[in-house]
């Protein structure tokens, strides 16, 4: 295993610029997901640390060595794509096993290493078999065995769940999950879905373009994002932002005006700020509430989306560029053209200067850190 350092990490094109100045460090035994929107960087900056992209800038070492100009086979990574690669001729046994037996592995070693890597994924019973006899899930399986089988310092995973279908995505997730925890070796993984990125990672790097926003665990950025752009990202529905003035500002509190003359109190420090400026408030969907409450503003439903467990109504508001969302638990009587009144719990707010970053929030409910 090996930890893996970014030290003002660069690409460009000519003048074009695709990433620029970005420190990190993957600690020894980590999984760590980019995670970003498409054109973001994330499949570039791997490719860099897999050594498929030169590095325009900076230093990348894996483990103590720099390796910058090392080339992709030296590294000690494996690396899994998108599509599965396999080899169509040969049996799930053989496209697991050639890599080795280019490298000249004794044949007692490869057969061990093959079936050992098989038998944590669990497709022993599959051997035999071409990859046209298996399913989605199975061939990524035989591309992740295939990884396996090298003993990498890291692994490199190339958004490798985006072919799968939505049910069998949620079970590959778990398939992750357990087959880190098994190996116990670094794993970097680029996705564009922040469920995923949520589900699996120690920690989270999110990118846009470009630039690294934001790396942290995934509760720390979805209770403590530092801007609009990571609190919009992080959250599934995305969090609500609506356009407000700051009336008045103290160390623990500051109350907001919205575009339709509702008061909100948020528990922010806002000290640096100034009434009359603009800012915006920021509320994830579930914690809007029906609970009777003075904080609280009102909002015109225009689609309600109900999905058994949980009920979405998308309401009209002044000062919100889409649709207000707001999740209701169980099963509600809500319909288009209903007036909600929705209770706005102080601590539960978010609010961002005109520049899009954060103030700091002064109580976190539930006792999250």
């Amino acid at each position: 295993m090996a930890d893996v350092k970014l030290s003002g990490v660069g690409k460009s094109f000519g003048d074009i610029n695709i990433l620029q100045g970005i420190n990190l460090h993957i600690r020894d035994g980590e999984f760590v997901v980019f995670v970003g929107p498409s054109g973001c960087g994330k499949s570039t900056l791997l490719r860099m640390i897999a050594g498929l992209e030169d590095i325009s800038s900076g230093t990348l070492h894996i483990g103590e060595r720099l390796v910058n100009d090392v080339p992709p086979a030296e590294r000690g990574i494996s690396m899994v794509f998108q599509s599965y690669a396999l080899y169509p001729h040969m049996n799930l046994y053989d496209n697991m096993a050639f890599g080795l037996q280019l490298k000249k592995v004794p044949k007692a070693e490869v057969d061990r290493l093959v079936h050992n890597a098989a038998k944590i994924l669990g497709i022993e019973h599959l051997l035999d078999r071409r990859p046209k006899d298996l399913s989605g899930g199975q061939r990524q399986r035989v591309a992740i065995g295939r990884a396996i089988v090298r003993k990498p310092e890291v692994f490199l995973f190339d958004e490798p769940l985006s072919n799968l279908d939505t049910a069998l995505r949620v079970r590959m997730r778990y398939e992750f999950a357990k087959l880190h925890a098994d190996l116990k070796t670094t794993m970097v993984y680029v996705t564009h879905d922040q469920v995923e990125a949520m589900t699996l990672a120690d920690r989270i790097v999110v990118l846009s373009a470009g630039r690294l926003e934001q790396v942290g665990s995934p509760l720390d950025l979805y209770e403590h994002p530092d801007n609009l752009f990571v609190a919009g990202f992080i959250g599934s529905p995305g969090m609500n932002f609506i356009a407000a003035e700051l009336v008045s500002s103290h160390a623990t509190e500051v109350t907001v005006r919205l575009n339709d003359g509702a008061l909100i109190q948020c528990a922010v420090d806002a000290r640096n700020a100034k009434p009359g400026d603009r800012v915006t408030l920021g509320i994830r969907p579930e914690h809007l509430s029906r609970t009777p409450s003075a904080n609280s503003l009102r909002a015109t439903v225009t689609f309600v989306e109900s999905l058994g467990s949980v009920t979405h109504a998308y309401c009209a508001f002044p000062g919100v560029q889409e649709d207000l969302t707001c999740e209701l638990t169980g099963v509600v009587r809500v319909h288009a053209g209903d007036t909600l009144e929705l209770s706005v719990p102080p601590d539960r707010c978010y609010l961002f200067d005109a520049a899009g970053q954060a103030f700091k929030r002064t109580l976190v409910a539930h006792g999250a850190a």
